[in-house]
């Protein structure tokens, strides 16, 4: 995946510090934070592996479109991801990190993320992970901040997950798939079937000492149960993003570039220490 367009020229360069002012326009989703946090959450939270127990009202908030206190309330037990969105938002000087703005930053990108403060995100990956993971993978995490990492979902999954593991459970047994699986992917669709879709998207690869994407391949992800989900009325030929082989949201050409730029912006990191 390569970096293109001015989402990823926003994105703080390897080794330079934080940009520190807001960049002037903000990518946002149409629809209240917590409601689109709750999209990309619900798939781990329904297989246990992030937030409390409550992903059959996670879908149905969804589904309904209602974004209520409760549900804001759900997300903030995600202990993967809250803490990120706490990160962004007091970098960014917003006060809620259920922003619209921030939750898109998060899990798909935008050039907010380019407001980091290494000092904060350093002092939550301190305070979080020094305990869980080894010494000699801990010299490597910690310098990433400094290094020009972002809260972006998929510095997490590239470069705390293979030293700390799930947040539930430990390292699994095989570590690249399941980092495939927990990356938030652009995905296009290629056919519709009842509850499933068949979309094309770049598997992630180990190759030559690094980790990469490989070619577009055919992949069959979930898009409803019991005939309901997020992206009911998707065509072929749309993007999505798929979390956990689910069909999370729509992507316009905007937003799929600002995610790419995102994942190889944390990839490019991952492989100077990997």
């Amino acid at each position: 995946m390569a970096e293109q367009g001015p989402v990823a020229a926003r994105l703080p360069t390897p080794g330079a510090p934080p940009v520190a002012e807001v960049p002037p326009r903000i990518a946002r989703s149409a629809e209240p934070g917590p409601l689109h946090f709750a999209r990309f959450a619900y798939r781990p939270n329904e297989l246990g592996y992030c937030g409390g127990d409550a992903a059959a009202s996670l879908f149905q908030h969804v589904v309904a479109g209602e974004s209520d206190e409760e549900l804001a309330r759900l997300c903030r037990e995600f202990e993967g991801a809250w803490p990120y969105l706490q990160d962004l938002a007091a970098s960014a000087a917003i006060a809620d990190p259920l922003d619209p703005r921030v939750v898109e930053a998060y899990w798909v990108g935008s050039p907010l993320l380019a407001t980091s403060d290494a000092r904060v995100l350093g002092a939550d990956l301190e305070r979080r992970f020094r305990p869980r993971a080894a010494r000699s993978e801990w010299s490597w995490l910690s310098a990433k901040p400094a290094d020009g990492a972002v809260p972006h979902h998929s510095f997490h999954v590239l470069e705390v997950f293979p030293r700390v593991g799930l947040m539930r459970g430990g390292p699994p047994t095989e570590i690249l798939p399941t980092m495939e699986r927990c990356l938030v992917r652009p995905a296009r669709v290629i056919a519709v079937d009842d509850g499933c879709l068949e979309v094309e998207a770049r598997p992630l690869v180990f190759e030559a000492g690094a980790l990469a994407f490989g070619p577009p391949r055919r992949e069959r992800v979930r898009r409803q149960v019991d005939g309901a989900g997020f992206v009911d009325d998707v065509r072929p030929g749309e993007d999505v993003a798929i979390h956990w082989e689910w069909a999370c949201d729509r992507l316009d050409a905007p937003r799929r570039a600002a995610l790419e730029a995102a994942i190889a912006h944390s990839l490019r990191l991952a492989n100077t220490t990997i």
